[in-house]
């Protein structure tokens, strides 16, 4: 038995119960870690009430996608891990089939990625999910490439950071977006060439001034909802908005003539990358590299001690106040 965070009901973050749980022993192609942190994620909330892209299977339910650890057990077939290594779990499943909010977890080997020397545990829980996330779409997808502008939305959260920092990385022009002017200062230390305050500015008419009227290759689109007809005004012709989250929670409106002078909507999740075997290692391969050379770094905003903080953590999440990842660390 070990301690797991599980839910009984749909609901609020008040729903999340700490409890043991039996977890059993992995099967083939299956890996048993000790979870030493978690990084949290906004698929958990949404899976937690209800609103995510799959429904919960059964209840109790558990929950997380993310985590860093140490290899305890390897299942049969297994290849490439040695009890005691230091690994990263990535999100490559479904939460009705595996979860990380627990003292130990079985994830796929399919999921783990070896830690890079000198990644502690935390920084471990926070790193792969935004920048494989950004990466996926933006490179892998995009084909970003140098002196292409992106407009980034949401650019305070973990993936939006770690988007500034690729874009920078392949010599491209990050375009941040924010509601308020209150992170203004910290976007544009972390890297965002401009920022737009979508509270104040006119979103379209801001980024066209910033390109030469040209407009945007990419808007890389965590919002969605009625903001949706601005940022497609923003994109050049020819140009991709990549749509990878909805946290408007409204409809999202489909401008036909913005579509007809060659702009494009695309729908996108971290999924397309970590469920692919060779897309996945090119990500690692990618992001390890800007690991080395001090390009990219993980982001944390705080770091909650002990799964007993998981509610609280939660709450923090939703109130949207955080600049990059918010940290659950286990006690052992």
């Amino acid at each position: 038995m070990v301690r797991t965070v599980l839910f009984h009901e749909l609901g609020g973050p008040e729903v999340l119960r700490l409890e043991e749980a039996g977890i059993g022993a992995p099967g083939p192609g299956e890996l048993l870690i000790r979870v030493d942190a978690i990084g949290l994620n906004r698929a958990e909330v949404l899976f937690r009430s209800g609103r995510y892209i799959e429904p919960v299977r059964e209840f109790p339910a558990r929950l997380g996608s993310e985590a860093a650890g140490v290899v305890e057990v390897l299942g049969e077939g297994v290849e490439g891990f040695a009890v005691g290594d230091a690994v990263s779990v990535v999100p490559a499943f479904s939460m009705n089939d595996h979860a990380v909010y627990a003292e130990r977890a079985i994830v796929p080997a399919r999921a783990v990625l070896h830690r890079p020397e000198g990644l502690d545990a935390v920084g471990g829980a926070a790193v792969w999910m935004p920048y494989v996330t950004a990466y996926g779409a933006l490179v892998e997808a995009g084909r970003l490439r140098a002196g292409d502008a992106v407009v980034v939305t949401a650019a305070s959260s973990s993936v939006g950071l770690a988007a500034i920092r690729i874009a920078n990385r392949v010599g491209a022009v990050p375009i941040a977006t924010t509601r308020t002017a209150a992170k203004r200062d910290a976007l544009l230390k972390a890297g965002a060439a401009e920022v737009v305050v979508t509270a104040e500015e006119d979103v379209a008419g801001r980024v066209l001034a910033l390109t030469g009227g040209r407009g945007a290759e990419f808007v890389f689109d965590a919002v969605s909802g009625p903001g949706v007809s601005e940022l497609l005004g923003a994109l050049a012709p020819g140009g991709t908005l990549f749509v990878y989250g909805e946290l408007s929670g409204r409809e999202a409106p489909l401008p036909p003539l913005a579509l007809l002078a060659g702009r494009s909507i695309r729908g996108y999740t971290l999924h397309e990358v970590t469920r692919d075997r060779r897309s996945l290692a090119r990500a690692e391969a990618f992001v390890a590299s800007g690991l080395r050379s001090g390009a990219f770094a993980p982001v944390v905003d705080r770091v909650f001690g002990g799964l007993a903080e998981i509610a609280e953590a939660h709450r923090y999440l939703e109130a949207g106040e955080q600049v990059g990842k918010i940290v659950v660390t286990v006690d052992h």
